[in-house]
């Protein structure tokens, strides 16, 4: 297991609060690229799916080869008041959940890293899996943060 992923993980936990310094509710709601998520909806989206990440890789690490169930992120964005919730509280969650499961990670022997959990959709995945899913997530997700301020008029200083 490459220990820097879990740095680059760690890390992210204060990405997204800084993607959202200084926009206003309705910037973070706007569709400034139609067709696309809003910068609140992409927010939101990253704390459900690292507390869903921190909850599968927990249990990769703590059970024997355990059972990770898949969601629909686009229902989640679809059904939940995304666009009612306070994207600073949603950062909060995440930057706090992230510097904890980090913790956890970082006090792993490397043979942790090989253990295997089975994900309803995609198979069997390991927690080395898990871990660099994660930290590029976050990576893919602010490329689209980044353009949505841009075309908002309030790049990323």
């Amino acid at each position: 297991m490459d220990r820097q992923l879990i740095e680059h993980y760690i890390q992210g936990a204060d990405v997204l609060p800084q993607a959202i310094r200084g926009l206003t509710v309705a910037e973070l709601n706007a569709f400034p690229v139609p067709g696309t998520w809003s910068i609140q909806q992409i927010v939101m989206h990253m704390m459900d799916s690292d507390l869903i990440a921190a909850d599968r890789m927990k249990r990769v690490i703590a059970e024997d080869h355990p059972t990770l169930i898949g969601y629909n992120e686009t229902l989640f964005a679809k059904n939940l008041p995304y666009a009612e919730l306070d994207a600073a509280v949603a950062c909060d969650i995440f930057a706090k959940n992230r510097r904890m499961t980090g913790e956890i990670l970082r006090r792993q022997p490397d043979a942790a890293f090989a253990r295997t959990g089975l994900h309803s959709e995609t198979g069997e995945i390991t927690l080395a899996y898990l871990v660099k899913t994660y930290a590029g997530h976050l990576d893919h997700h602010m490329q689209f943060v980044k353009k949505k301020r841009e075309v908002l008029g309030k790049p990323c200083g």
